[in-house]
């Protein structure tokens, strides 16, 4: 490589780095609750970099390849949040999404159809079936996990930001807890 060609990608870098730094997402402390979100989505890539992203960040991430797999998922590990692709083998994210919020075990779960679908009332569609939130595919990783926090946020009145550690439990009716002031050891 010549000085030429160094110099000309140290400049990219160094923009590269200037726009990241503009969007930075920065991962939690290691004293905070781990929020537990279930990934469905069949297009191996967009599972693996969100999926990746968000564990980098954090968060306990599980993955599911079709509807059956999400709701068995769901079922099982009881996540805080649930990502769900619509157009899904198997079992359908729209099929999925009302199975999810019609049992009681699960409906108190927000979930944010992330979906390829940009159509007019599509937004309107993943509503009516339970979603509670509606994001186009391809966002960027920050976006999403912009929205993740706000849902969450809303979700318990707080924020994911504190520094105080969580611990995790389960309520009468089997929703997830969190107890401040309690170290979680991890998950």
């Amino acid at each position: 490589m010549m000085n030429g060609d160094l110099s000309e990608t140290a400049g990219r870098m160094e923009k590269v780095l200037e726009y990241d730094a503009i969007r930075r997402v920065e991962p939690m402390n290691s004293g905070q609750l781990r929020p537990r979100v279930l990934l469905v989505d069949d297009y191996t890539d967009t599972r693996e970099m969100y999926a990746e992203y968000l564990a980098f960040l954090g968060y306990d991430v599980l993955q599911a390849t079709n509807g059956v797999q999400g709701i068995e998922q769901a079922l099982t590990n009881q996540p805080d949040i649930i990502l769900m692709d619509l157009s899904l083998p198997v079992m359908d994210g729209w099929e999925a999404t009302r199975r999810l919020k019609a049992d009681t075990r699960t409906s108190h779960i927000p979930i944010v159809a992330l979906t390829g679908h940009a159509l007019d009332g599509s937004a309107e569609g993943a509503e009516q079936a339970g979603c509670d939130r509606f994001i186009t595919k391809p966002c960027l990783p920050e976006d999403l996990v912009g929205e993740i926090r706000r849902v969450l946020d809303a979700r318990r009145g707080a924020t994911l930001t504190t520094d105080a550690p969580h611990e995790r439990g389960t309520d009468e009716s089997g929703r997830s807890t969190t107890k401040p002031g309690v170290p979680s050891g991890g998950r």
